[in-house]
């Protein structure tokens, strides 16, 4: 049987600090990481994007780890996923690209790249690559999707002409109905947040957003 103490701590809302287009900016993962800090987070998610077109990979996830901040990433379209599960096997996180974690009674599946850039996915490799993750953590109550590339039809779409919105990932919303969805990508979009069906998609941009659930 569940004690008092187990069943408060596994119901108390999970808060996350989620920020993605880091783009091997070392002063601002250093601020994100004492952000994270301060607000005494339980995860951070970063949604791709953190280096400059692999430039470097130094002190990005570190100012992190160093404050024993647990880490998910995925990659985005400035890397590529080898990059990402190096960076996740060098600091002792995890890639989230086509994979699930739970952390108390959320479950967490995402997707990196976009149908752009240096890590191009086709739009059946995006929608296939959540419905992985997601497999695995179906029978909770609560999930957040969590993708570098904005869904096609959303708000997002009409800040840029240069990147399309991802038709798997709004698939992928359609069929999985996760509570949250985090993007980042369109940086002049930054901090958008709308509603597709019951999801909340929430561009979180490289200041970063707070979530709980």
């Amino acid at each position: 049987m569940e004690t008092k103490e187990k069943s408060e701590e596994l119901h108390k809302k999970l808060k996350i600090l989620a920020a993605g287009d880091i783009h091997g900016d070392t002063s601002l993962a250093e601020k994100l990481a004492q952000r994270a800090e301060k607000e005494k987070v339980d995860l951070v998610i970063l949604c791709g994007d953190i280096t400059m077109a692999e430039q470097s990979t130094d002190n990005l996830i570190g100012p992190f780890v160093k404050r024993k901040e647990k880490v998910l990433l995925i990659p985005g379209n400035h890397e590529t996923v080898a990059t990402a599960d190096f960076l996740s096997q060098l600091y002792g996180i995890k890639n989230l690209h086509g994979y699930s974690v739970r952390y108390k009674d959320v479950g967490i599946f995402g997707c990196g790249g976009a149908n752009i850039g240096l890590f191009q996915l086709e739009e059946d490799e995006i929608y296939g690559l959540l419905k992985k993750g997601f497999e695995k953590i179906k029978y909770l109550n609560k999930k957040i999707m969590a993708t570098h590339v904005h869904p096609s039809g959303s708000k997002m779409e009409k800040f840029t002409e240069v990147f399309p919105g991802s038709s798997g990932v709004r698939k992928a919303i359609e069929k999985f109905n996760p509570d949250i969805l985090l993007c980042s990508h369109v940086h002049e979009a930054e901090g958008i947040e709308e509603k597709i069906g019951n999801t909340k998609v929430i561009n979180v941009g490289k200041k970063g957003k707070i979530i709980e659930i």
